[in-house]
């Protein structure tokens, strides 16, 4: 397993997770947890973030939609989700609701790169990393081979 410390851009991605739910517990008056404990909370909220993204993209019609866990493999994110639209059009609109979504439910601003060309947009919202690409640039990038073992197995939805 990779450590905590993560030196790109992320920085110290996991340890500030660790962190962040720890403070939140704390200026809720709820008693401090260990380290295995705030990572679990940590997980379950992982999960219900993932949850979400899958049924906005869903909900948007996208396309061939792949979720890879990362748990393990990588101190980047817990998973990475990869979608298609069919147009550069779509693939911003799919973003930008999607971002919008996770604000309103979630309380947080995701990093968003490539909105504005809409033929491969990038959303970190640290613990899940989503690729929305248009058909053509996917093919070409190929970025579940990546990071798929041989004979690849991830969860489409």
């Amino acid at each position: 397993m990779l450590p905590l410390y993560y030196p790109g851009a992320g920085g110290l991605r996991r340890a500030a997770k660790e962190d962040n739910v720890l403070s939140l517990h704390t200026q809720a008056g709820l008693p401090a947890e260990d380290g295995a404990s705030v990572m679990a909370h940590s997980q379950s909220i992982s999960d219900k973030l993932l949850e979400r993204i899958l049924s906005s993209l869903s909900d948007d019609k996208a396309e061939d939609v792949v979720q890879i866990n990362l748990q393990g493999k990588s101190s980047v994110a817990d998973y990475m989700v990869i979608a298609s639209g069919r147009s550069t059009r779509q693939v911003s609109a799919m973003a930008e609701k999607l971002t919008d979504r996770i604000k309103q439910e979630f309380g947080f601003t995701s990093k968003v790169e490539g909105k504005d060309a809409g033929d491969w947009v990038l959303i970190d919202t640290g613990d899940v990393i989503v690729h929305i690409f248009r058909p053509e640039v996917r093919e070409f990038y190929q970025l579940e081979k990546m990071w798929l073992p041989q004979g690849g197995s991830a969860s489409a939805n």
